[in-house]
């Protein structure tokens, strides 16, 4: 049969193809996932798995044969016509191109690809890991294939991550004694360009948040997220008993990453500005005993920003905080004295009697609890151990919010009520 190649059949061919897979989606489509069985859920996810990394195969394919719509549109490449055509950003249009670039490269990706075995992300990774090693001057065109069949046999036991990992260390799969110190002095290398990555930035959002972003090493990076993680799940573990919805895992992170900077020792920081690492609460007499006051977190408007009155008596709690409270003319009464906080063994006394967050129904261990003083500083409370009790940051807030009331009862538990 011949074929007009300038003609219409081809692309008929193409159209009719699409357009059955198109049905066969429709159909499936049609259909609610919630009345199949187990069985036909568990096919249809490896199969769709599998048509997936087939798909992207023929797109990869296609975008590698794509010089004729650049030609047509001017640019050096399809990303444009994607960014306009199919409202794809530039960005990732690039990204894509470049992979099937990568991919026309390597038969096994590619072959891979087709078949089904190694999805799009994998052969990213793939072909990420073989270009390094392509460029490494120690290497040679036989190592190249030997890495490329290693990593895509690895590909299908192994997720894209853990592929990235195996794909630093093939080298050393195919020739130890060889590579073993090049692995070593690349990943030096690695970890040299990290600490030059290594970057924070903290800024005032003005709505009562502080953003950041940065950049760690992985060392520091990993030790971070675990030390945060570690704050964050015993909350996580006293919704669960209660029975309670958990919030979304990134706000308990921040909290956890909250109560982590609230419990560091100032002792064990390194000296600031000529004085320990400590914060300055400035507050006047008036408004420290008002219900809805206002301090400055900071010295002054200028270097500080300001926070309520309530958040003010609630940082006071903790002796990693200087409060300045001032009388008229800005005269200083009070600069924080010692007695103004529970010492260590005062709240070692504390552990050891109160066992857990004193407010009603709230088991938090001690471990993660502020020291209170039910009479507040401010009305003449005392900083001793029958005034003092231990709760969580979550009801130690409660008690210094003005739209809440709260009352010890007899069995020495803190029962904490909105106000009408």
């Amino acid at each position: 049969m011949s074929v007009d190649h300038w003609g219409t059949s081809p692309g008929d061919v193409v159209l009719s193809a699409l357009a059955a897979i198109e049905t066969s989606l429709e159909q499936l489509l049609a259909m609610d996932p919630t009345y199949w069985r187990t069985s036909q859920k568990k096919d249809f996810l490896v199969g769709v798995e599998k048509l997936q990394a087939q798909q992207a195969a023929l797109t990869l394919r296609v975008l590698a044969a794509s010089g004729d719509i650049a030609a047509e549109t001017g640019d050096k490449d399809a990303s444009a016509w994607m960014r306009a055509e199919l409202l794809v950003d530039k960005g990732a249009a690039r990204s894509q191109i470049k992979l099937a670039r990568a991919v026309a490269k390597y038969e096994l990706v590619a072959a891979g690809l087709a078949e089904g075995v190694v999805t799009q992300d994998k052969a990213r990774v793939i072909t990420e890991s073989l270009d390094n090693i392509e460029a490494d001057p120690v290497t040679t065109g036989e190592d190249l294939v030997l890495a490329e069949k290693l990593l895509i046999d690895y590909a299908t036991q192994a997720t894209a991550k853990e592929l990235r990992n195996a794909g630093k260390r093939v080298l050393t799969a195919i020739d130890p004694d060889r590579f073993d110190e090049a692995e070593a002095k690349a990943l030096l290398a690695e970890e040299e360009r990290a600490l030059q990555k290594t970057a924070l930035r903290v800024w005032d959002n003005g709505d009562g948040t502080v953003g950041f972003d940065g950049v760690l090493p992985t060392s520091i990076g990993m030790r971070f997220k675990k030390q945060v993680e570690a704050w964050a799940q015993p909350r996580k573990q006293q919704l669960v008993a209660k029975g309670s919805p958990l919030p979304p895992w990134e706000r308990m992170m921040g909290q956890g990453f909250a109560r982590m900077i609230e419990t560091i020792d100032p002792n064990a920081l390194p000296r600031h500005g000529g004085d320990a690492t400590v914060v300055n609460v400035v507050i006047s007499l008036e408004e420290l005993r008002k219900e809805l006051g206002t301090a400055i977190l900071g010295f002054d408007e200028t270097n500080g920003t300001t926070i309520t009155a309530a958040e003010a008596r609630r940082m006071a709690c903790n002796a990693t905080i200087i409060p300045w409270v001032l009388g008229g003319d800005s005269e200083v009464l009070d600069m924080g004295r010692a007695s103004r906080v529970f010492v260590p063994i005062q709240r070692k006394a504390m552990r050891l009697q109160q066992k857990c967050c004193q407010a009603e129904g709230c088991d938090m261990p001690p471990e993660w609890c502020d020291a209170h003083h039910l009479e507040p500083w401010a009305a003449g409370g005392r900083t001793d151990l029958k005034d003092g009790v231990l709760l969580c940051p979550h009801h130690h807030r409660l008690a210094h919010n003005p739209a809440y009331v709260h009352e010890r009862l007899p069995d020495g538990t803190v029962r904490f009520t909105r106000r009408p």
